[in-house]
């Protein structure tokens, strides 16, 4: 059945039907919507019923925080402070601007969609004005607090691992934008300074949806474009022909999550590599080769022949250039398909600035392929 899986999977992205955007980030206004009451008008304002717990409750399911106030910044952000919320919001736009033009801003730094954003205010004319200036924005009343946790634009089917540290990942991404920006040598001696370490291990069912995620998502770092359903991947997951690996990558400010995919089909002479793709947000990390440096080893290991399916689109050439400099070579062409070779004569050192780490059951994993040699 597996062979009927890998077979279906050759749909672009482009034909993958669209699926209903879900909420990834409130923004809310401060006044009588947060809390009750004018901060600049001496107001000891409160936040106002179960606000606390929504927040705390909606970013363990993955959904971001962030401002658009109209509101002196410092005080504002002095007031979140002692409440003990300000690490909640991320890029909060504190200003005397429009609201519009801050949903614009904090849009543009998280990398999402403004058709996933619902901002909260207590006033109509701010509503009506985004609703107008962005219709896709889901634009909410503050008298629907109470109703929030129970909406589902706010209830993700799934919540993974990687859901649950969201707004981690993007923290530590401010962090090291900062430092990067603050840092006068070159791009490598900065990378030598970050402690990445590079983790390969087996996918487990619950990286599945993460995984669909990262086949349906990722375009410019992919060998293929081929999407595959968590259910897909889960029977390819259990089958004893293929390897389905996860790769993760952390460095001082933390993790970055799970950044890598590889589908490896093993038959006892041959390897061919099904899909290799890496998330963009590690594009200028140089660890783009480190998950096919580690395929490369293991299949020189087993004494195999090493083959790569290759599909091109408009957008994936970085990949093949990846591939032609790790050393593999064009063989033949199937129905739009190129097969690539490598010999494993040479195989491309892992930068000296990552600490690379297999864990035992990564090793493991080739030892249970039906029919692979390990020697």
């Amino acid at each position: 059945m597996t062979e009927s899986v890998i077979q279906s999977r050759t749909t672009s992205k482009a034909a993958v039907t669209a699926k209903h955007v879900r909420i990834k980030c409130i923004v809310w206004d401060l006044d009588n919507t947060l809390w009750d009451g004018t901060l600049l008008e001496g107001d000891e304002v409160r936040l106002r019923d179960k606000v606390r717990e929504t927040i705390l409750e909606l970013d363990s399911r993955g959904i971001l925080h962030s401002i658009a106030s109209r509101n002196h910044a410092e005080t504002a952000l002095t007031k979140l402070r002692e409440l003990g919320l300000e690490e909640y919001f991320l890029y909060p736009q504190i200003n005397w601007g429009s609201k519009v033009a801050s949903i614009g801003v904090i849009a543009e730094n998280l990398n999402i969609g403004i058709d996933s954003i619902c901002f909260i205010d207590d006033d109509p004319f701010e509503r009506a004005e985004v609703h107008a200036a962005l219709p896709k924005v889901f634009c909410l009343d503050h008298s629907q607090l109470p109703f929030l946790l129970q909406m589902p634009e706010l209830k993700p089917e799934i919540i993974t691992t990687e859901l649950r540290m969201r707004r981690q990942l993007y923290l530590g991404e401010m962090r090291r934008k900062q430092t990067e920006e603050a840092f006068t040598g070159a791009h490598e001696e900065f990378l030598a300074t970050l402690g990445m370490v590079f983790t390969i291990s087996p996918a487990h069912a619950e990286d599945l949806t993460r995984a669909e995620e990262l086949t349906n998502r990722t375009n410019q770092l992919n060998t293929t474009g081929r999407t595959y359903s968590r259910e897909e991947l889960e029977e390819l997951r259990c089958s004893g022909r293929y390897l389905l690996l996860m790769a993760e990558l952390s460095d001082k400010f933390g993790s970055y999550g799970k950044i890598g995919l590889a589908l490896v089909e093993c038959d006892p002479e041959v390897w061919i590599i099904k899909l290799l793709l890496m998330s963009c947000r590690v594009m200028n990390r140089g660890v783009g080769m480190i998950l096919l440096n580690y395929i490369l080893r293991r299949a020189l290991e087993s004494g195999v022949r090493l083959l790569s399916e290759f599909v091109a689109n408009d957008r994936n050439r970085m990949m093949y250039v990846t591939y032609k400099f790790a050393g593999f070579t064009e063989v033949e062409t199937r129905d739009g398909v190129q097969i690539l070779q490598h010999g494993l004569e040479s195989i491309p050192p892992v930068p000296g600035y990552v600490q690379v780490e297999m864990p035992a059951e990564s090793a493991r994993l080739f030892t249970r392929v039906q029919g692979v040699p390990l020697r």
